[in-house]
């Protein structure tokens, strides 16, 4: 009776060391943290959010990428390596502030993978020093404004850079000046890279194209933004915006700001600088002269 008992006792002191150890052993083992973001938005007190690495070093989008395809060839590459965010990127793995939607993935000419985000592939900064590229330190924003075609990735840009060829509609080349010619023309572009205009009949800060009704607004649609998030070399003052039949249409120096419905919202498009006749319809650039007043 005694060992049936006994048998009995250890048993129960048995299952209550496994129930122990089953409720209260990961007392031991705290949950591991949870990983940092593979791109996240870090703040510059000059420049502010901006896209980072997982380790905190600045992202970069290059202007002369006006067709969403990486550019930066030879010696460019050593000097802005590319980024990649590996093949797992998911809305998990993005800081408060992104978007999955917003990043894809180009293969380089060099078969190289690259990730880009809202259309523009992104990049380090590894400037020489002592004759060898070095990344620049977490943190840093030295690439920005750097031959006026480099850039911090912003979230939130409303106009961006765009450094390429002029092409319109009757498919010739054409210079800033309006004149037939091969030279790039760096311009303004929506945050997308969408190319901006303005129309050469217009006065300060007034828009003589759309009607109230917005019946032909399809054929050259106004900018409708007031929000002025522009890259560090162009001056924020310079921007303004209007009302037109209610809706906020950005100013650049007094120029209304207008898309091209031909473009159709193709990056790097700027088929309107032909139409109806070079210089009726320009791309909107840094020195262009402000628009008349009445």
């Amino acid at each position: 009776m005694n060992c049936v008992k006994n048998s009995l006792l250890s048993l129960i002191a048995l299952s209550g060391i496994v129930f122990f150890s089953a409720c209260g052993g990961n007392d031991n083992n705290p949950d591991t943290p949870a990983p940092k973001p593979l791109v996240q938005l870090s703040a510059s007190a000059t420049l502010g959010n901006h896209l980072t690495d997982v380790d905190g070093n600045s992202l970069y989008y290059f202007s002369n990428d006006f067709n969403g395809q990486n550019n930066c060839a030879g010696g460019c590459a050593a000097v802005w390596p590319i980024y990649y965010a590996g093949d797992n990127l998911a809305q998990t793995a993005l800081g408060t502030g992104l978007d999955i939607k917003d990043f894809t993935t180009i293969t380089t000419t060099e078969g190289k993978k690259q990730t880009a985000y809202k259309g523009w592939p992104l990049y380090y900064f590894a400037p020489a020093v002592g004759g060898v590229n070095v990344r620049e330190a977490p943190g840093k924003t030295d690439g920005e404004g750097v031959g006026n075609i480099w850039y911090v990735a912003k979230p939130d840009y409303t106009i961006q850079l765009i450094n390429a060829q002029l092409v319109g509609a009757d498919g010739k080349n054409y210079l800033e000046n309006h004149t037939e010619g091969t030279a790039k023309t760096t311009y303004f572009t929506d945050g997308k890279g969408v190319t901006l205009y303005s129309f050469a009949k217009d006065s300060f800060n007034i828009n003589k194209f759309t009607k109230p009704d917005f019946s032909n607004n399809a054929v050259w649609p106004i900018y409708e933004t007031d929000q002025i998030v522009v890259p560090s070399t162009l001056d924020k003052t310079l921007f303004g915006s209007i009302t037109v039949a209610g809706k906020k249409q950005l100013t650049y120096k007094g120029w209304p700001l207008y898309y091209f419905g031909q473009d159709a919202g193709v990056r790097g498009s700027n088929k309107g600088v032909s139409v109806p006749a070079p210089g009726v319809w320009p791309v909107v650039t840094k020195n262009v002269a402000a628009a008349p007043k009445l």
